[in-house]
């Protein structure tokens, strides 16, 4: 068994496509739209699905908005350097919430930036 996808509600599909794909970089790897059901579904990822796990975008033509809730927690990236890519998100225009550095209570060098929807994004710096 693999992880195939995470699904997030988005409420401007094409705000968030840009987001995921001119910030965070990914590619857009499938789109479909479902008319009878008024709604998208368009998928990113850093890779092709057969090989990595990618998140699905579902965009329901009649919802503007979502509240995030309180169950969901963040999506996490692994990154080489979290400063560098902080750096590079906030001059491509996305948010940083929270600047690189050691995780509360431990080692692991992390940030958070958050989507156009204000999803919380980790970015986990690879161990040396």
């Amino acid at each position: 068994m693999r992880i195939l996808h995470t699904m997030i509600r988005v409420g401007d599909l094409e705000r968030s496509l840009a987001f995921y794909t001119q910030v965070l970089g990914m590619r857009l790897l499938r789109r479909k739209d479902y008319p009878d059901g008024r709604f998208t579904l368009a998928f990113v990822g850093y890779g092709p699905e057969s090989e990595a796990a990618a998140l699905e975008l579902t965009h329901n033509w009649d919802t503007p908005a979502y509240e995030l809730g309180n169950g969901f927690g963040h999506v996490a990236l692994e990154v080489d350097d979290a400063a560098a890519a902080c750096a590079e998100i906030k001059k491509r225009g996305g948010v940083v919430t929270r600047e690189a550095g050691p995780m509360k209570h431990g080692t692991t060098v992390i940030a958070f930036v958050q989507d156009p929807d204000g999803y919380k994004i980790e970015l986990i710096q690879k161990s040396a």
